[in-house]
């Protein structure tokens, strides 16, 4: 009798494991939920011959809060709408060597969640990925090439940290 009932438990408990399981891989409509990807621009990075002559051009003609690092906008997440979160604006110098290998005058950053999981499925898939993962504060970069050579960043950031970090500068964000 005490084999039966422990049977019938064991197998109670597999069954409700593996709902929950399920459960956890899946959607509402129970279609099998994919990680997301990109969930927003990081930032936008450009060459020019003056980066401070183009930070005070776009503080006195658009009104842009910047330091000597660009601007950050400060906005709040769909998904959360208590959460904060940022995307950086920043001009470089025009002989900056922080694009390369691309030979292109601009780099995107894009926000993504689970940046380790992310570049497995990339190198799977043949993406050029032209660093390893960087962990810093305010959350871990990575740098990939797209099939027409252009640099992009990838973010998954910690907005906690990146505020406190802005504070601590004294750093004002556009909004």
């Amino acid at each position: 009798m005490k084999k039966t009932i422990f049977l019938i438990l064991v197998i109670a408990a597999s069954f409700f494991s593996g709902f929950a399981f399920k459960t956890l891989l899946t959607g509402e409509n129970g279609a099998i939920q994919k990680p997301k990807k990109v969930t927003g621009i990081g930032g936008i990075f450009f060459k020019c011959k003056d980066p401070k002559k183009m930070r005070d051009w776009y503080r006195a003609n658009l009104g842009l809060e910047t330091n000597q690092y660009g601007t950050v906008f400060e906005w709040y997440q769909g998904a959360d709408s208590t959460k904060k979160g940022f995307t950086q604006w920043s001009p470089f110098g025009e002989k900056t060597k922080y694009f390369d290998p691309s030979t292109k005058d601009f780099m995107i950053n894009y926000r993504v969640e689970n940046l380790g999981a992310l570049v497995a499925e990339l190198r799977t898939n043949g993406v050029t990925i032209a660093d390893s993962i960087q962990t810093v504060e305010y959350g871990k970069f990575v740098h990939i090439m797209d099939i027409e050579g252009n640099k992009l960043e990838l973010w998954e950031p910690n907005d906690v940290e990146y505020e406190k970090m802005g504070r601590q500068m004294g750093a004002k964000t556009t909004k």
